[in-house]
């Protein structure tokens, strides 16, 4: 008996007979076919970057934003259906207001990946839901220091030094790994986030793109923002010189 055939994708509750569920892989997929995003956990902070790729010359700029602040000292980044991670988010939210609420205190990301991980895993039982088409990086700083986790379609999540997810992240892994990343600061991994993006997306350079940088640490007094507008523009003039250089 054959794996692939009609019937074992019908449902997120149906396995094959070797054990797969085809729609955890077709929400695998749906990453894959997003811009990349990439997480580094730094000396004193984290820095998330985004290739968002422009569908249009009509859209106003920086108004689809995949960066998003969940509370004020985490940050998150999607890959794959804008609007799943839109939900994401918002469940984020809603999980850092109730441990506000019980404990009169800031969340914990931990606590937090573990509760979203839940969430996401939920949509993988029933036949009348589908998985959620995104992977997701949460990063902060807290009292513990920077952390850095990733949630999978399937739920299962990971911590990570630095991470990469969507089309390019092969190439993007292969560039982290080659980075001291203990060693930087978070300027410095600004740049290097913006380096990685640019050259991730020369395998896609037909299509236009918006580099999206944040970064939570002593730079950011702690806070989730997008980095400053210099910060931005020399880390965009420098991967540009630096993709020249490797061609």
């Amino acid at each position: 008996m054959t794996s692939i055939g009609t019937g074992y994708d019908l449902s997120a509750s149906t396995y094959s007979p070797d054990g797969r569920i085809f729609q955890i892989e077709y929400a695998g997929k749906a990453v894959e076919n997003s811009g990349t995003v990439i997480g580094l956990k730094v000396k004193d902070g984290i820095v998330l970057a985004v290739e968002n790729l422009i569908h249009s010359k009509l859209l106003v700029p920086e108004a689809n934003r995949r960066i998003q602040t969940v509370d004020r000292h985490i940050g998150l980044a999607t890959a794959g259906f804008l609007a799943d991670g839109r939900q994401i988010a918002n469940r984020a939210r809603d999980e850092c207001a109730s441990q506000r609420d019980l404990f009169s205190r800031g969340p914990e990301l931990k606590t937090i990946v573990n509760r979203l991980g839940l969430y996401v895993q939920a949509y993988t039982l029933y036949s009348s839901v589908r998985p959620f088409g995104i992977s997701t990086i949460l990063g902060t700083v807290d009292k513990n220091g920077p952390s850095l986790h990733v949630i999978e379609p399937s739920g299962v999540s990971f911590g990570y030094h630095g991470a990469a997810i969507g089309k390019g992240r092969q190439l993007a892994k292969t560039e982290l790994e080659k980075l001291k990343l203990s060693e930087l600061s978070m300027s410095e991994a600004v740049l290097e986030a913006a380096r990685i993006i640019y050259l991730v997306h020369e395998d896609a350079k037909e299509k236009d793109f918006e580099l999206e940088v944040s970064w939570i640490g002593p730079e950011s007094n702690f806070t989730h923002v997008h980095v400053p507008n210099e910060l931005y523009k020399e880390a965009c003039t420098k991967a540009k010189a630096a993709l020249e250089t490797f061609d």
